[in-house]
């Protein structure tokens, strides 16, 4: 499919985030200006650093044609031989394809007949509660499934619990033939999933060596559960390609996403150390809960480059418009200064529904008629906007002209850039996760694996709970 650059490219509008419009709250150009020589260093920082290290994610929207090719021909066979698709991951191997498929297959997919669905049930499982995992054995048959197990070091505990359970419940049923049940995407050179994808003869695709999981949406594990159920995946590099191009000035004003990562940094030196995400779109819901994973854990860091403590970053918050208008805006516009907002909204949705004619005896009922859904959750939009750049709160909009394959890839390529170059500024690793590393290990010491007998240790030192505590 084609798309037009001129009527599909997303703007970035911060008007409100200006002294201009926001007083003394805001931020004004010289304070902008004034980073000069740290926003030139972060952009070339990251421009150098593409394809390098952990940054292989900036060359995924042109390294990939042959990778896609067995995508898209893996996905046809898959579409055509089996009844359900499932991914099995957690992090980024989950949240990447779920705001995909929600933001652009139909929002009730797995309940179309299969005529119109033209692709297998599709489940993301990312959790291991063990409600979740019998609940879904519930609704598939595994006979008929091909279960997709994404984790690039294949000792993720989460995802090789799946695993083990799949495929001792695949090779019960289906013996020798389980192997074509199941698709590796993992690292190509190291960690255990490789090792067994060899040994048990599974159909393989490559996490590539510089990319993160959070930063991994536009490689095989979020390219391959897109093209499964349909999603154009020529469309999303095309749209990230196009924001790669976007972003290629150091000029602040032609580039949006380090526009607005200089506008975070400067909020976050200010204090606002709470960042809220709220798209205006169902489809984009989940768009927040990946972002809430690239922010989080790429900002939060507790030392700079030069070993300095710093303990830095921004939490950020999920929130979906108008559904949280109705649970969240009372503390944005009346709350704290210590947020900064950043709307998503869509200038044309997909559909379009009319408010019928009716209750004309009540006013303040019938002002709606004659308008459409579409006018209303504009409307809506434009009025939360309104109220919280009144109450003096920081807040952007980035809008995208439709939500689609095109628009997407550009979205996703856009925060990704913004985070590195937010990352750059504030000196940190962007694309380590010591933190998170601490929790995997005091687990697998908890779980007895080999090699943790020191965290053990550790653990067992640890201070004990104090009954009169617990209540």
């Amino acid at each position: 499919m084609r798309y037009s650059k001129k009527t599909m490219k997303i703007r970035l509008d911060y008007n409100n985030m200006m002294s201009s419009v926001l007083g003394k709250e805001g931020i004004t150009e010289e304070e902008i200006a004034a980073l000069g020589g740290e926003l030139t260093k972060a952009f070339d920082s990251v421009e150098q650093g593409k394809g390098k290290g952990m940054m292989g994610w900036a060359e995924l929207p042109y390294n990939q044609d042959e990778i896609v090719e067995d995508i898209l021909e893996t996905a046809k066979n898959i579409r055509k031989n089996f009844e359900y698709f499932v991914v099995l991951g957690i992090g980024g191997s989950a949240l990447g394809p779920i705001a995909a498929f929600q933001a652009i297959c139909h929002m009730h997919y797995n309940d179309l007949p299969k005529r119109l669905r033209k692709g297998p049930k599709f489940y993301v499982e990312d959790n291991v509660d063990p409600e979740r995992m019998v609940a879904l054995l519930d609704v598939i048959d595994v006979k008929k499934t091909m279960f997709n197990v994404v984790t690039k070091s294949g000792s993720t505990s989460e995802t090789m619990t799946q695993y083990l359970i799949i495929n001792n419940i695949l090779k019960e049923k289906l013996g020798d033939k389980a192997k074509d049940h199941i698709i590796a995407t993992t690292s190509k050179n190291t960690g255990n999933l490789i090792k067994i994808a060899v040994k048990e003869d599974y159909k393989t695709f490559y996490i590539p060596d510089g990319v993160g999981g959070r930063f991994s949406e536009l490689c095989p594990v979020g390219l391959l559960p897109a093209a499964v159920v349909g999603i154009d995946i020529k469309g999303m590099l095309a749209g990230a390609k196009f924001m790669m191009e976007e972003c290629s000035s150091d000029n602040i004003k032609k580039n949006s996403a380090l526009m607005t990562a200089a506008l975070q940094h400067i909020s976050m030196k200010k204090g606002k150390n709470i960042g809220v995400m709220m798209p205006y779109a169902d489809g984009l819901k989940f768009i927040a809960d990946w972002y809430a994973q690239l922010w989080a854990e790429s900002l939060g860091k507790n030392k700079t480059l030069n070993g300095k403590d710093c303990n830095v970053g921004q939490t950020p918050v999920k929130a979906l418009g108008v559904t949280d208008q109705h649970s969240q805006v009372q503390l944005y516009a009346e709350g704290p200064f210590d947020k900064v907002i950043t709307f998503i909204g869509v200038d044309e949705y997909r559909s379009t529904v009319a408010i019928p004619a009716g209750c004309e005896e009540y006013p303040n009922v019938n002002f709606l008629c004659g308008h459409t859904m579409n006018e209303l959750i504009q409307a809506e939009r434009k009025a939360t906007e309104y109220a919280v750049t009144k109450a003096g709160k920081l807040n952007y909009t980035v809008m995208l002209p439709i939500l689609n394959e095109f628009t997407l890839g550009q979205l996703l390529m856009y925060f990704m850039l913004q985070t590195a170059y937010a990352g750059a500024l504030l000196n940190i690793d962007t694309f380590n996760q010591p933190g998170v590393e601490e929790g995997k290990n005091a687990t697998y010491a908890l779980l007895g694996r080999p090699g943790y007998d020191e965290k053990r240790t550790e653990l067992a030192n640890a201070p004990q709970k104090q009954n009169k505590y617990i209540i």
